[in-house]
């Protein structure tokens, strides 16, 4: 079936950049019974901004791996850098919209399929340089009933296997495992997988391990038939013509089929990550993202009663990390931008389910007289955690002025999909010139970049992979006995 580009497959995390002011800004507090009004803050959330972020992953997990621990400590120091008023740096970040590179035939710079790591390599086809952070996805899917996956491996035996447009998730698992782990990853989802039709992996030659990992999490609502980013969208789902169906979803007490629905979900989510788990690799899992969006114009968990929604979140949690036993996971929250005295605070999960805070911004515009993103970085300065972009259509580069950076120098600043390039087929196109992303990946004094030396990185990515601590001069020291 010919699909063409459309809103879900460029930029399917980031809903505000088709929103209007209106539903971008709207205000659940006014149709959301029992939760917290604008300006309370909840336990764990003083509205002063914290002087030192703690840098133990240990505090929140106590039995988080090794290089869990080690990636949190470089996130929490970079953050502390910054707080402390010495120049800040952040990393380089770049989505993967895996399905789209894999199926979209009308996605990125040219027509046809281009293979999963694609968007990862043009950083290094512009600049000569690569992201220091990927994040993919193994949703939402493309038009196929049920989850399934590429070629049977271990840990997805448990899924349909050898299923059309489904080869692209065992390509996420490569990919990921590629930038962290460099040729020592075991890789059999190339070509024809086992028999299997599945995409090539796009990358460069890794001569080592280059950089962190991530994962979001597009997952079309609990019991859908079809797993597509039109049901991840809250209008395809029955929470539209059921007010109390999200109440049904979360209901853990009763369990109910919406929860056993919910559940099944996070398995497929869960076995994933525990393949990451036992390579070692620790993954920054960003679910459930923009939440505050209107009920009506964001994703099936957006703009519901926040309660309901910390509800969602830490049954996400408690599944992943206390039933399945998910110690390599670094939790990121993520709402839009928000106005002034319409804070999503009263969303935040709570201290003990959060290990980074950031924002989904595409406005491409500061607000409140400040630069491009700022208020929201000062925003969040209120929590004591790293503080990270976590997706925009833009770079930070010359066309918005270095003070964006200086004014908001964000742990990490992840650029989604095909807007990294500018000649795309479709929308968006011209959002960031080839001079603002070789800017921002040149910019040494400020940016860190993924790679080896040959893609001009100066970071030791393999000391975090022995789970080294990371320390002040941006290098890595020997390892620690744990």
């Amino acid at each position: 079936m010919r699909r063409t580009a459309r809103r879900g497959s460029w930029i399917a995390g980031g809903l505000a950049v088709l929103c209007s002011a209106a539903v971008l800004f709207a205000q659940p507090w006014a149709r959301t019974p029992g939760s917290t009004p604008p300006g309370s803050t909840l336990p764990g959330s003083s509205a002063r901004a914290a002087d030192t972020v703690p840098g133990d992953l240990a505090a929140r997990d106590p039995g988080a791996s090794a290089q869990a621990r080690s990636v949190y400590r470089m996130l929490a120091d970079l953050e502390n850098s910054a707080r402390a008023g010495r120049p800040g740096r952040t990393l380089a970040g770049q989505h993967v919209e895996a399905q789209n590179e894999a199926y979209g035939e009308d996605y990125g710079d040219y027509r046809g399929g281009k293979g999963v790591g694609y968007y990862y390599k043009k950083a290094a086809d512009i600049t000569g340089r690569l992201p220091a952070f990927v994040e993919a996805d193994l949703g939402p899917g493309f038009e196929g009933r049920g989850w399934g996956v590429g070629a049977r491996r271990a840990h997805n035996k448990d899924w349909p296997g050898c299923q059309d447009r489904w080869g692209y998730v065992n390509d996420v698992v490569d990919l990921l495992d590629s930038v962290w782990s460099g040729p020592a990853a075991e890789h059999t989802a190339r070509g024809a997988d086992g028999g299997c039709p599945s995409p090539a992996l796009a990358l460069p030659q890794l001569d080592g391990p280059s950089g962190i990992v991530g994962m979001s999490f597009h997952q079309p609502y609990p019991g859908a038939p079809v797993k597509d980013f039109r049901y991840v969208l809250a209008k395809g789902a029955p929470g539209g013509a059921d007010p109390g169906w999200f109440s049904e979803v979360v209901d853990h007490e009763n369990d109910t089929p919406e929860y056993r629905a919910l559940l099944d979900d996070l398995k497929f989510l869960a076995d994933h990550l525990d393949f990451f788990q036992q390579r070692g690799i620790p993954v920054l899992l960003r679910p459930y993202h923009e939440m505050n969006l209107a009920r009506d114009g964001g994703f099936w968990w957006s703009g519901q009663d926040p309660a309901a929604y910390r509800e969602l979140w830490q049954v996400m949690y408690h599944y992943l990390v206390d039933t399945r036993g998910l110690h390599n996971l670094i939790f990121v929250w993520s709402p839009v931008p928000w106005p002034d005295r319409e804070a999503p605070f009263a969303y935040y999960p709570g201290d003990r389910f959060v290990d980074l805070v950031g924002v989904d911004d595409y406005t491409g515009a500061g607000y409140g007289g400040e630069p491009f993103s700022a208020y929201w970085y000062r925003q969040l300065a209120r929590f004591d955690k790293p503080r990270v972009l976590a997706e925009s259509s833009r770079v930070p580069g010359t066309s918005q002025g270095r003070d964006v950076l200086e004014a908001a120098p964000w742990t990490m600043w992840t650029v989604w999909g095909q807007a990294l390039s500018a000649d795309n087929v479709s929308a968006p196109r011209d959002v960031n010139s080839l001079s603002d992303v070789k800017d921002f990946y040149g910019a040494a004094d400020r940016v860190i970049t993924g790679g080896t030396r040959q893609f001009g990185s100066t970071v030791d990515w393999g000391q975090l992979v022995r789970g080294a601590e990371w320390n002040r001069n941006f290098g890595l020291s020997e390892p620690k006995v744990k």
